[in-house]
């Protein structure tokens, strides 16, 4: 683990390394946390005491804050070692009484109850970044720490508590950083010094496409190890149509339209068929320099049509912690939502393939038997139609699954009914077959094909 406290950001990585190559399995961080929040806790300290015992604000004072902003970050840096440090700034301002001076102590332990929350708030990067990567404590190997607040015993005693290991203070906290960035121009540069080690980085954020109710499925997870390359097989959504939109999205969001859109393009020239039955590879390759690729490839045809994404990866630290926090904060929410939308695709899907078995079989039923799968059918249809254009409510959701479940149960009354009347006529008939595979239904969905949320143009 490299646990990175640095002047403005905090950031962890887990990471593999082993025979040259360098392996980032997760990471995590707070792009709000840094030295300059320990430093800003003295401050105010500072500020406070100066008030309480001499009457006087100086926060308005510009000359005064940048001479408190300079102490306090010395008063940081001799803490790590000290037990107490004096901070004493004569002349630090002027009033009709004449100068005052700022001459206070400031001991560690006081210094660690003022920044306690700081320290706290890593806890979680470490705890999320070990999750991501599928680890224990047990795991790791080393706990390596960067950034020069990391000196600072209480984050050393933090950082232990968390992994259960004592962190190693071999490195240089400020100069591993320069070291590394060397390392990482000179393989930018094609220097040959570089050439033996190979860096393996991971996704910042999920990749998906939007698919059928405005979900967006995912393809590569983020955290997955780059590069890499993933595809799966989605259809359409009407029958007869010709063409799909394929838009790509980033984040964490369980819809497309709460992520961030990468880019969209059409695959046009599908021939007309019933939905479902065109099969549409979607498929996502990332390279090492986190360039994305997207295809999508009609199986039927052969036709093709791709898009290459630079810009995926350049979003700031910023964003992608703000795309992580919403999706926590959201999470609820979006899966009620999201199980609201499936419920209905699959509804709908069960109400085509129902009609769709029926009408090919009809010949095979009694008019009594479909008619009443027909009512059923008409009942979920009406739903649908009724919600299509708003968010369902609860009741309403409740109602399409009641629904649904009754018209589940009734077609496969029926369909294990027409089985059973052809297993007796060929009783009647001639030689015993049942031994045989049962011949495909239709009343069963086709296969594991996902419809995609494609608009017929």
């Amino acid at each position: 683990m490299v646990y990175d406290l640095g002047g403005g950001t905090f950031d962890v990585s887990i990471i593999e390394i082993g025979d040259g190559v360098i392996e980032v399995l997760s990471t995590n961080g707070d792009t709000h946390l840094g030295g300059d929040d320990f430093d800003n806790k003295i401050i105010q300290w500072m500020l406070s005491e100066f008030k309480k015992t001499e009457g006087v604000d100086l926060a308005g004072d510009k000359m005064a804050m940048q001479r408190l902003k300079e102490a306090a970050e010395k008063a940081k840096k001799e803490l790590s070692s000290a037990m107490t440090t004096n901070i004493n700034l004569p002349f630090i301002t002027a009033t009709a009484e004449g100068p005052k001076h700022f001459d206070m102590n400031l001991s560690r332990a006081q210094f660690e109850e003022l920044t306690h929350d700081l320290v706290e708030k890593t806890a979680i990067p470490v705890q999320n970044a070990m999750k991501d990567a599928g680890l224990t404590n047990a795991d790791l190997g080393q706990v390596l720490l960067v950034g020069g607040s990391t000196r600072i015993p209480a984050v050393q005693d933090k950082v232990k508590q968390l992994t259960g290991k004592e962190p190693s203070k071999s490195l240089n906290p400020d100069e591993c950083v320069a070291i590394g960035a060397s390392v990482q121009g000179g393989k930018l540069a094609g220097d040959a010094g570089a050439a033996d080690i190979l860096l393996l980085d991971v996704t910042p954020l999920s990749l998906s496409i939007e698919t059928m109710g405005g979900v967006a499925t995912r393809l590569i997870e983020r955290n997955t190890r780059i590069p890499t390359k993933k595809s799966q097989i989605f259809s359409t959504a009407a029958d007869n149509q010709t063409a799909v939109d394929i838009n790509v999205v980033q984040g964490e969001r369980q819809f497309a339209r709460d992520n961030k859109s990468l880019g969209q393009f059409r695959l046009d020239g599908i021939p007309p068929a019933r939905r479902g039955v065109p099969q549409i590879e979607v498929a996502f390759d990332i390279d090492v320099n986190g360039i994305v690729n997207v295809s999508a490839k009609d199986l039927g045809t052969g036709k093709e049509q791709h898009i290459t994404i630079t810009a995926g990866s350049n979003m700031s630290d910023d964003e992608i912690e703000r795309a992580v926090k919403e999706a926590a904060e959201f999470e609820a929410q979006d899966k009620k939502r999201k199980e609201a939308i499936e419920t209905r695709n699959e509804a709908d899907s069960f109400v085509f393939q129902t009609e769709k078995a029926m009408e090919e079989v009809g010949d095979k039923l009694a008019d009594s038997d479909k008619s009443a799968v027909q009512a059923d059918v008409d009942a979920v249809k009406a739903i649908l139609e009724r919600t299509k254009d708003q968010e369902m409510s609860d009741s309403d959701l409740d109602e399409l699954k009641a629904a649904k479940e009754k018209l589940t149960n009734s077609s496969q009354a029926l369909f294990t009914k027409m089985y059973e009347n052809m297993q007796q006529a060929q009783g009647a008939a001639g030689p015993d077959m049942s031994g045989g595979e049962a011949s495909s239904s239709s009343s069963a969905p086709e296969d594991d094909v996902i419809d995609g949320d494609f608009r017929e143009v």
